[in-house]
């Protein structure tokens, strides 16, 4: 009979590690984006701050989605507008998440002065809201690609140093870290050996969420004219410099929300599908 009970429950978690629809969708329109991302600039059908036509000219018309205020295509923007986005985000995340990591796990297992004073440090950060940081420093540093990305990645590794420090705290209780540090092992050993290969299922999924969080933080300051600068395209600034034609009927500014949108929600998608498959590996687990 328990056999049989257990049955039910084992293709339960079986199920669980398989791809939903919900997941493939989203995975197929994100690896489009990565797609576009490297070969769309080559297939744009004019350069990127060429002027095609009139000011704010209707879809089909001297563009295929239409042109923007100064009469540039819609479409072309859009295909060298993803790779700065994706670009810009991936490189700040991957900062934060090398900042963040090695000063949270470090704090988890150094402890003592060194971990108040990281904590207190962070603490007194995250008494600023993100963006409004962000703007401080940028606004006194300049606008330029360097300072954008160093902001950013610095800003997102303050959450980041946060959750790695409480993961970092459960794993160096473990019988195999107190054995690391019996033998004499290093800080940086001990890290990457014993506390990171145990860590990496939850830092994968947050390092989703904040590279999706880095997407709408860069759109967010391009929209408010301190992220990527003229002639550059980028998806935030399109919609902040084409919100004038909304009134006018046209789509110029809609369009690449849209597509920020659907690139977020992706990944959003993505992120839920995989800590839904941790959940049904550790349930198997369990089982066995």
């Amino acid at each position: 009979m328990s056999d049989v009970a257990d049955k039910p429950s084992a293709s339960k978690g079986l199920k669980s590690l398989r791809l939903t629809p919900t997941a493939a969708i989203a995975g197929i329109i994100l690896i489009f984006w990565i797609i576009v991302a490297f070969f769309g600039p080559a297939l744009a059908p004019y350069g990127e701050a060429e002027i095609i036509g009139e000011s704010f000219g209707p879809i089909g018309g001297e563009g295929l989605l239409g042109t923007d205020k100064l009469g540039r295509d819609i479409l072309t923007r859009l295909l060298y507008g993803v790779r700065t986005t994706l670009f810009l985000a991936l490189i700040t995340t991957v900062i934060s998440f090398v900042v963040g990591v090695v000063l949270g796990f470090s704090a988890a297992i150094l402890r003592g002065w060194f971990d108040i004073c990281i904590s207190r440090l962070v603490e007194a950060f995250m008494a600023f809201p993100s963006t409004m940081l962000a703007l401080v420093v940028i606004g006194a540093m300049g606008t330029s690609i360097t300072v954008l990305i160093m902001t950013v990645g610095l800003v997102l590794s303050i959450g980041v140093f946060r959750v790695s420090r409480a993961i970092g705290m459960d794993i160096s209780v473990m019988d195999y870290v107190e054995s690391a540090r019996a033998r004499g092992e290093g800080v940086w050993w001990i890290i990457t050996r014993e506390v990171l290969p145990n860590a990496m299922p939850p830092l994968i999924a947050e390092f989703g969420l904040r590279f999706t969080f880095s997407i709408l933080f860069l759109s967010g300051l391009s929209f408010l004219g301190l992220g990527v600068q003229e002639p550059a395209a980028d998806w935030g600034l399109m919609v902040q410099e084409n919100m004038g034609g909304i009134f006018l009927g046209s789509s110029s500014a809609l369009i690449p929300a849209a597509c920020i949108a659907s690139l977020t929600i992706c990944m959003n998608l993505i992120v839920d599908w995989f800590q839904q498959r941790q959940q049904g590996e550790t349930v198997l687990e369990k089982m066995e």
